[in-house]
């Protein structure tokens, strides 16, 4: 699975592909590479992290699954697109570009999922990001 955060405050890679070409480029790279699952996130979940517009967030996620959901079906790669998302509008957005998969950290998401037939990975957070703590006492 790659992990591929859209964002300019990604505690994973720092903010590397948060531009739509950058964002493409390392998503074919993985699939090149040999990912099975491509995740997609457009707002980070590291703690102390802001809640993003929902405009911005689907300005960062929807343009970039439709790409690589166009570049896996031109290569003939079996890779599935799975978006990181808290939101069910970005989550049916995505899921119309060609993601077929949820990463859902709010456990919420399930009737947008089974809706479109889609897979749901539902996880589990304390808090929010905003109000979640880096370690625990």
């Amino acid at each position: 699975m790659g992990v591929l955060n859209v964002t300019p405050d990604s505690f994973y890679d720092g903010g590397r592909h948060d531009s739509y070409a950058a964002a493409v480029a390392r998503g074919t790279e993985m699939m090149a590479e040999g990912a099975d699952i491509v995740d997609v996130g457009g707002e980070s979940s590291r703690p102390g992290a802001e809640p993003v517009p929902l405009d911005v967030e689907l300005a960062r996620v929807v343009p970039v699954v439709e790409a690589l959901a166009d570049e896996a079906a031109r290569s003939g790669r079996a890779v599935r697109l799975s978006v990181d998302t808290v939101k069910p509008e970005v989550a049916r957005a995505a899921l119309a570009a060609g993601a077929t998969l949820l990463n859902d950290i709010s456990a919420s998401l399930w009737k947008e999922a089974a809706a479109a037939g889609a897979g749901w990975v539902a996880m589990h957070m304390q808090g929010t990001p905003r109000t979640s703590a880096t370690t625990s006492s």
